[in-house]
């Protein structure tokens, strides 16, 4: 058994990384897009942090698209905030519409997740999170978790975006909040080693990358299991399954577990320099998946 093992964590550091099977969906306009498709701004907010996040630059600068592409909700500029910021351009009229976008109770746009989102941006561009702090205190449910919208149902993926949301914003990692929502989380982890959107799911492989900044974010190990979930899932072109069952949206889903697999949390600290490609895309998850030593953002 631990020779198929190593065989498999051999094959998996010689195929096509997840970055370059990313960087290969870049548009001429600078953007990316799914096979098949134009390009699209969230997802080209994604990959830009997916690569940034794996020490890539992108072939060509997508800075003019992102520039040009509309941008109205909250999520919207805090997901272009938090890309441009990882490239590290100035975002300072972007973040002052976004701050416009703050209501006196703290919440930023319309939802819980605009405002997780909102902080995480803010951060980003170096400016306070101010009383969205406190809303995202109050908006944790009972259960542990957050959820998408105000008094609605937790989900894995917004309760770990709401843990790196509140560590960006100076909470410290044994804060009672904070292991409140890893434990959250930890009820989501399925016998595969993956996480679930929410509880009666099947693991997902965003869910289980979220999960993993979330843990990294607070100090917490967590776990090679996590990790032996997201090598499951892994194709030979270097893009990731979504689960075991379906596999869509590959350049998104591969965007978001490239993080997890670099092990960053959310906000990127500026793009390249800080791992090599074999240790962001390859290495790390291949030794987490054979040796015993070593829901999602939506966007519309």
């Amino acid at each position: 058994m631990g020779v198929k093992i190593a065989v498999a964590a051999a094959a998996l550091a010689l195929a096509a990384s997840p970055s370059e099977f990313v960087a290969s969906h870049q548009q001429s306009d600078g953007g990316f897009a799914e096979t098949g498709q134009s390009s699209d701004a969230n997802l080209t907010a994604w990959a830009v942090l997916g690569l940034s996040a794996a020490g890539k630059t992108p072939d060509r600068s997508p800075v003019d698209y992102l520039g040009t592409a509309p941008a109205t909700s909250a999520n919207d500029l805090a997901l272009r905030i938090l890309a441009l910021r990882a490239l590290g351009r100035d975002t300072a009229a972007l973040v002052g519409r976004l701050e416009g976008m703050r209501g006196p109770n703290g919440r930023i746009g319309t939802l819980v997740n605009s405002t997780i989102w909102g902080v995480l941006a803010l951060r980003a561009a170096g400016r306070p999170a101010g009383t969205s702090v406190r809303y995202l205190r109050t908006a944790q449910r009972p259960s542990g978790g957050w959820s998408w919208y105000p008094r609605g149902a937790p989900d894995s993926n917004d309760t770990a975006v709401a843990i790196q949301a509140l560590r960006a914003a100076g909470t410290g990692p044994r804060a009672r909040v904070i292991k409140r929502g890893l434990a959250y989380l930890r009820r989501l982890q399925r016998p595969d080693g993956g996480f679930a959107l929410v509880p009666g799911r099947s693991s997902d492989a965003q869910s289980t990358a979220w999960a993993i900044q979330a843990f990294v974010a607070a100090n917490r190990q967590p776990g090679r299991r996590a990790f032996r979930y997201l090598a499951s899932l892994r194709r030979p072109d270097g893009s990731y399954r979504y689960s075991k069952r379906y596999a869509v949206t590959p350049v998104w889903v591969t965007s978001q577990v490239l993080p997890a697999l670099a092990r960053k949390p959310f906000p990127l600290k500026g793009l390249a320099g800080r791992c090599s490609s074999t240790g962001c895309d390859g290495r790390s998850e291949a030794a987490d998946a054979g040796s015993p030593g070593s829901h999602h953002y939506r966007g519309d």
